[in-house]
């Protein structure tokens, strides 16, 4: 399987903008199987939910990511700002040529940033299958959270073969964001793709520092600082 890290600059609340760059970035790429795109890629990390949120049937970048999945015959991971039933979801969409595949609401919610007085909070962990492997879809700070990523075994079955982490992790903490991604390899047993955004918004600068980790901690790809696509 082919894998293409999308480390992108996010443009602050300007979706139209931000479809254009991740279609420019992806056509750039080597041709993958499965895109991996930052969190809250069409929007930037917004605290304000309500400035950008839209549900699924509006959701230009849920479109797009659709669309794309189908006629490039590939997945497309990425997180965001989605309206349902009056509340508002960090939402991590896995999508397949099919559609929709998979969908996870971040559990652990930044609240030292305020994710936790706008967002609501999801509860269950997401695995999904995509050309026979399995992923575990994770969202920025669930990182940080060890215990909810474990890998559990039965009879000798993994529940998943790799973990997709998308975030926003600033410039301050790009130590810890490498560090936590190669930890969280070599304890489950797991490869991991983290990919986190690049560039500038109104309250943080991001480096990127997106990586493949095999599941002995090795990084196999590294997209390194500013805005990057690279195919492991």
């Amino acid at each position: 399987m082919k894998i293409a890290l999308i480390q992108s600059d996010i443009i602050w609340c300007d979706q139209s903008t931000n479809i254009r760059r991740a279609e420019q970035l992806i056509a750039s790429a080597e041709i993958a199987d499965l895109y991996i795109l930052p969190e809250m890629w069409s929007s930037g990390f917004v605290i304000e939910a309500q400035d950008v949120a839209q549900t699924e049937e509006q959701c230009e970048a849920l479109k797009w990511m659709v669309t794309t999945a189908a006629t490039r015959n590939c997945a497309i991971s990425g997180s965001l700002v989605i309206s349902e039933g009056g509340k508002y979801y960090n939402r991590h969409y896995f999508v397949t040529p099919e559609g929709i595949a998979a969908r996870y609401d971040k559990k652990h919610l930044f609240r030292l940033g305020g994710e936790t007085k706008r967002f609501t909070a999801g509860s269950e962990r997401v695995v999904v299958e995509w050309h026979g492997v399995k992923f575990l879809l994770q969202t920025c700070y669930d990182i940080r959270f060890p215990v909810f990523a474990r890998n559990r075994v039965a009879e000798g079955v993994y529940d998943y073969d790799a973990i997709i982490y998308i975030a926003s992790f600033p410039t301050p903490r790009a130590a810890a964001w490498r560090t936590l991604a190669m930890a969280r390899a070599i304890e489950n047993e797991a490869f991991v793709f983290a990919v986190n955004r690049t560039g500038d918004d109104i309250y943080c600068n991001y480096s990127g520092g997106s990586i493949a980790v095999d599941s002995f901690g090795d990084i196999l790809s590294d997209c390194g600082s500013g805005e990057a696509v690279v195919t492991v």
